[in-house]
């Protein structure tokens, strides 16, 4: 048999499934799971013959929270020792403010909370296609981002948008970040499918042109191309060196035929997109010496940059080390983690991704790769261009 512990755990569970299908049927025809009746467990003759003191004291504690709470009690009776006695089967909550009650923690407030948002939405949103789906949503909204949520939703229902960046949105309060973040919100509140703002401009690519012939003729040395544009370089690259952070792009040292391309973050989607880069005779990637660092670097790959690493191995990190740091870019510290799968880094790159995450590990975590000279990196590259 269950105990009240447990049956509260049941109750938290079902409450988390139907919380705002009961508070959005205040406003609407819906089936809101309440009352509902929950099983307490039934020993079995055995068990019942052998423990009758526990089952006993757990059937009187069940019996003593429920009338606390005014909770409907089912019984059955069982013969027990040769007599008849009557155990609890069932405890019936009635509705979801005592669900919220016997739940606990913050579960009253959530719930006098989502009660004033669904009042909000059934007023000024009677056509939801799914109210308690809307309602769970925005459960997680700030007070101020719920009232944006529902300003922008009315904006987008009576007003034109078409040809606006989600900058230009003249909603008070309202900046292109949140717009992006949940336009799927916004649309279902507005009652469209589509909110018809301008598309998102084309992803760009920024390079520096490290060819010497090209710089000392005077030519421009910084460059940038948009997916879907036809390619004006200067020269056609035979070297595309790739680096995470924008410094040591921008700093390369000067190879000839090269250019060197400012990561774009995660992922290698945008480089993919630039045939030049893809198709150049060497491509090479140089990132941080952290996790990070080696799961964008696999992300470039899987995008289809078939790029050589440096400087992100064991045996690099055992040289600078004495470099390293145990803080992420925003100062928080770095700990264990679980591996991602990053099937495309090399046997030399994962081991070193595998120390890095280890709760063992010695080491630093991070090595920050503007702490390697760059005439280190261009070494590097160099023995790459002889192999």
């Amino acid at each position: 048999m269950k105990t009240v512990d447990e049956i509260r755990a049941d109750v938290a569970r079902r409450l988390a499934r139907t919380w705002s299908m009961a508070l959005a049927a205040q406003t609407a025809a819906i089936i809101d799971g309440w009352p509902h009746a929950f099983p307490l467990g039934q020993p079995t003759g055995a068990e019942l013959a052998g423990q009758f003191a526990d089952v006993v004291r757990t059937a009187t504690e069940l019996r003593a929270w429920a009338d606390q709470h005014k909770l409907e009690v089912t019984v059955r009776a069982r013969r027990v020792h040769g007599t008849e006695q009557e155990l609890p089967t069932h405890l019936t909550v009635p509705d979801v403010d005592t669900a919220a009650e016997l739940a606990g923690g913050d579960w009253p407030e959530r719930l006098a909370r989502g009660r004033r948002r669904a009042n909000v939405l059934a007023s000024q949103f009677p056509s939801l296609a799914n109210p308690a789906q809307t309602l769970a949503t925005v459960d997680g909204l700030s007070d101020v981002d719920f009232d944006l949520a529902c300003r922008a939703g009315r904006w987008f229902a009576m007003h034109d948008p078409a040809g606006l960046t989600p900058r230009q949105v003249p909603v008070e309060g309202l900046h292109a970040k949140w717009l992006n973040t949940r336009q799927a919100l916004v649309r279902e509140l507005a009652g469209v499918d589509d909110l018809q703002l301008a598309a998102p401009h084309p992803a760009r690519l920024h390079f520096t042109y490290l060819d010497p012939e090209h710089r000392r003729a005077g030519y421009r040395l910084h460059d940038s191309a948009s997916v879907g544009d036809v390619p004006t370089l200067a020269y056609r690259p035979h070297i595309v060196v790739i680096s995470e952070n924008k410094d040591t792009a921008l700093y390369f040292p000067e190879l000839p035929g090269a250019v060197s391309v400012e990561g774009v973050g995660k992922g290698g989607a945008t480089a993919a997109k630039f045939e030049w880069l893809v198709n150049a005779p060497l491509v090479v990637y140089w990132g941080d010496m952290d996790a990070d660092g080696l799961e964008i670097l696999d992300g470039f790959r899987a995008a289809g940059v078939s790029a050589r690493s440096i400087l992100m191995d064991v045996e690099a990190y055992e040289e600078w080390q004495r470099f390293g740091t145990d803080l992420d870019p925003k100062g928080c510290p770095l700990t264990s983690r679980d591996p991602r799968s990053v099937p495309h880094l090399t046997a030399g790159e994962r081991a070193l991704y595998m120390r890095l995450i280890a709760p063992a590990s010695t080491g630093p975590r991070r090595i920050e790769q503007e702490r390697i000279p760059l005439h280190v990196a261009l070494g590097h590259v160099q023995r790459l261009t002889r192999a």
